[in-house]
């Protein structure tokens, strides 16, 4: 029996990969920067499935490129690339890699607030420069505690909650905001729901985990920012769009905020002249919250999962747009 053909926009880990290679015929795109969408269009020609990132911008007409495409497997939790209602109406099925990269995100998130609170990359560059010229001094390098601190996380959901789990173990008050309120969270959690405007003017450390939606974009702008303590520090490990930029960097420039630590921006690869790279009080990393050996390999394999079962008839497990069973049944055939 003929494989299916599937096209993969970058190289993911081989626990995943060998699992695909059984049963697909794969091409796959060589390079670690995303190929351009008139490739995708080309290359997605004839194929029956499409493995995708974050960057790919999946619509119709990808989609229209390949009569025979039927699942597109994102390698993400997150879909907002993917034009879902153009998929559906198609009968493709999309699928993501959710929960398995939740405690590594959370991880980092909570490693981008001490690092900015406690100045970490600054006093590692000072070291570096040798502008460590006094030993110890009472007034070098100060930041702010986390321990004891109100932390308000905008989004309470998988990784928000684990977030809040781990801002326990250094005895923060925890409050947070989102969309619906959630008793059962707020019990197991032991965490206060806030308004928005009440959490921003409240929290000492606010994490943002909440997925890019038209409502969400830019939720954090201006308005908001003023509304924050001059002390308090802005987490990004959500979608760069959330934020307003450049209000974000008039908010550091001007002491609105103390400091913010991001994982992601507007744009991404974010530019080498983005005035907020000039700014000492920002911790910025390349969009690696879930960055681990483990959790990486474990997307893979779950994104195997997906197009296997479909391969088999079977519903996805991580089905996103689940009203497309009703448009057509999982499988090539």
């Amino acid at each position: 029996m003929e494989k299916p053909k599937l096209y993969m926009t970058r190289l993911i880990p081989e626990r995943g990969l060998k699992k695909i290679r059984e049963r697909f015929e794969v091409e796959i795109w060589p390079e670690e920067a995303p190929p351009p969408k008139e490739v995708i269009v080309e290359k997605v020609r004839g194929k029956d499935a499409l493995v995708s990132l974050l960057t790919d911008k999946i619509d119709a007409e990808v989609m229209d490129a390949s009569p025979n495409l039927r699942i597109i497997a994102q390698y993400a939790v997150g879909f907002d690339n993917i034009d879902l209602k153009a998929a559906t109406e198609r009968g493709i099925y999309v699928t993501n890699t959710p929960g398995v990269l939740t405690e590594t995100v959370a991880d980092f998130a909570f490693a981008l607030m001490l690092a900015a609170a406690r100045r970490v990359v600054e006093a590692d560059r000072y070291v570096r420069e040798g502008k460590w010229k006094v030993g110890w001094h009472p007034t070098m390098m100060l930041g702010y505690d986390v321990y004891e601190r109100t932390l308000g996380i905008v989004g309470l959901g998988r990784i928000g909650s684990a977030v809040a789990r781990r801002a326990k173990g250094f005895n923060m008050k925890v409050i947070y905001y989102d969309v619906r309120r959630r008793p059962e969270l707020e019990r197991e959690l032991g965490v206060e729901y806030r308004p928005l405007e009440e959490l921003l003017k409240d929290s000492d450390f606010v994490s943002l985990h909440v997925p890019l939606t038209p409502e969400t974009r830019h939720m954090i702008g201006e308005r908001e920012l003023r509304m924050m303590k001059k002390t308090a520090v802005l987490v990004n490990t959500a979608r760069g769009p959330v934020v307003d930029e450049k209000a974000l960097y008039r908010a550091l420039k001007e002491g609105w905020i103390a400091a913010a630590a991001l994982d992601v921006f507007e744009k991404e690869p974010t530019p080498v002249d983005n005035p907020l790279l000039e700014l000492s009080n920002v911790v910025v990393a390349p969009h690696i919250a879930s960055a681990s050996f483990e959790t990486r390999s474990r997307m893979a394999e779950m994104v195997a999962e997906n197009l296997i079962a479909f391969l088999e008839g079977r519903t996805p497990p991580n089905l996103v747009n689940k009203e497309v069973v009703e448009v057509r049944k999982p499988g090539f055939s």
